[in-house]
């Protein structure tokens, strides 16, 4: 894993990443060759494609990452993926046509363009089959031992077996002091040497120190040796920080949020992301004007001209200020006459012009005015009714930091869990709005964004 701006990118992904980087470029030479080949033009360099391969290389990565192309782990199949690719490389398409349009400048002939594409999506298929079948072996993944084999031994092991976990290889549980063994037993390794040398034989590249209770049995002399050896040591948060993408509140306390780096959004910062707000909202705006005049035209056809388009509703903002969000109505205007509820898979209450548009996420497109007059952000923590905010600042640590920021149109939780809709959802969802807050950067707010894109096409999570 490498981190930039404190955010965790997988290195093997960073590394796709580049490649592919090297194919877009190199896709517009490559289809220069095809479309005029001939022994002078294959020993003539091109200059006048540079502009045009480094415009179509940066627009191919955006498409990339929109589709979810670099994200840490999928657990699509393999048509899932071309299927993917090809979308990718249509949004790409599309975006070129209208660059070709406005910058004549950078045009280039159709043949060209069209052995462009098609070099490039067949040398980024080829990789991806590659990557699939070499790069996601059980063999590379980084080899991790545990300490600890109780409750918080068993958080890894469940993460262990789920999908989303193809970085890491747990080779074993080492029992610490007297708690009670709540991993699988034949994961369970009781050391026949000491912790540096098993460490060296079994070829561990990293040391999870997650004890029940550190001041039983901890074994720090041995723990101290193996870090001085050159061997990763990480706490139990940590690891689930970079791993997960999420602070665990289940076992997060104030002393290792005090010393923990991170938490840094005011200063030149805050103003940062208040212009990349304003400048992200202005040009969203400036796109998806025309669907928002066809959805409010779609609601009133079917709801009637008397009913209200928009839909307003108080929420809880920074620091605990309550302001009204702005949503196109998706739902009758009786919606809530038994009080404030979440919304259920096939609500009935949900309308047919709401449910398309809740379903691509164009009812929330009215919060743009929210971020524009500066009671939200585009990206952060959802913002939540105080009906449900003071219940669950009662009962849920930590709770009140997610408060700490503005609240989103899309966010870091909205990407990784699905919609929520219960009291554990909520816990869930506060997990991943916590390593929002603690890791803030622009370059963050930019990757959910594009990130985003993805959610909104393949229609996760929408209720």
């Amino acid at each position: 894993m490498i981190r930039i701006f404190r955010h965790y990118i997988s290195g093997v992904y960073l590394v796709l990443f580049v490649l592919e980087m090297g194919v877009f470029f190199a896709a517009f030479y490559v289809g220069n060759m095809l479309r005029f080949y001939s022994a002078e033009h294959f020993l003539t360099p091109a200059p006048d494609l540079l502009h045009p391969a480094i415009i179509f290389t940066v627009v191919m990565l955006l498409c990339s990452i929109g589709m979810g192309l670099y994200q840490r782990a999928h657990d699509i199949s393999a048509a899932g993926l071309t299927l993917r690719i090809l979308t990718s490389f249509i949004l790409g398409s599309a975006v070129m046509s209208l660059v070709f349009y406005a910058l004549p400048e950078f045009f280039v002939g159709r043949g060209v363009f069209g052995y462009a594409l098609l070099s490039a999506f067949v040398g980024v298929l080829a990789g991806r089959v590659l990557f699939r079948k070499f790069v996601d072996r059980q063999s590379i993944r980084r080899r991790v031992l545990v300490l600890g084999a109780g409750y918080r031994g068993n958080m890894i092991q469940d993460f262990d077996g789920r999908a989303e976990n193809q970085r890491v290889r747990i080779i074993g549980y080492v029992p610490m002091g007297k708690e009670p063994v709540r991993v699988n037993v034949g994961k369970l390794i009781n050391l026949p040497t000491g912790l540096n040398e098993y460490a060296a034989k079994a070829d561990i590249d990293e040391i999870v120190v997650a004890p029940d209770d550190r001041r039983d049995g901890l074994a720090v002399d041995e723990i101290l040796d193996c870090k001085m050896a050159g061997l990763d040591v990480v706490d139990l948060l940590t690891f689930f920080e970079r791993e997960a993408g999420l602070l665990r509140v289940d076992c997060l306390n104030p002393s290792w949020l005090v010393f923990s780096d991170g938490f840094r959004l005011n200063g030149a910062r805050l103003i940062g992301k208040r212009l990349f707000d304003i400048v992200a909202s202005l040009a969203l705006l400036a796109v998806v004007w025309p669907v928002m005049l066809l959805t409010a035209l779609a609601i009133l056809i079917e709801s009637g001209w008397r009913q209200p388009i928009l839909y307003r509703q108080v929420r809880v903002g920074l620091n605990w200020e309550l302001f009204k969000v702005i949503k196109f109505r998706s739902m009758r205007t009786d919606a809530e006459k038994h009080g404030a509820q979440w919304a259920r898979t096939n609500d009935d209450r949900i309308t047919r012009v709401g449910g398309f548009i809740r379903k691509c996420r164009i009812d929330e497109l009215p919060q743009l005015f929210n971020v524009l007059q500066g009671d939200m952000s585009f990206v952060g923590p959802r913002p939540e009714r105080p009906e449900f905010v003071e219940k669950f600042a009662e009962t849920i640590p930590y709770y009140s930091e997610r408060h700490r920021v503005k609240p989103g149109i899309t966010g870091w939780a909205q990407l990784c869990y699905p919609y929520g809709s219960n009291y554990q959802d909520a816990i869930e969802k506060l997990q991943y709005d916590l390593y929002y807050v603690k890791n803030y950067s622009l370059f963050l707010d930019m990757l959910i964004m594009l990130e985003t894109i993805e959610v909104v096409l393949w229609g996760k999570g929408a209720r």
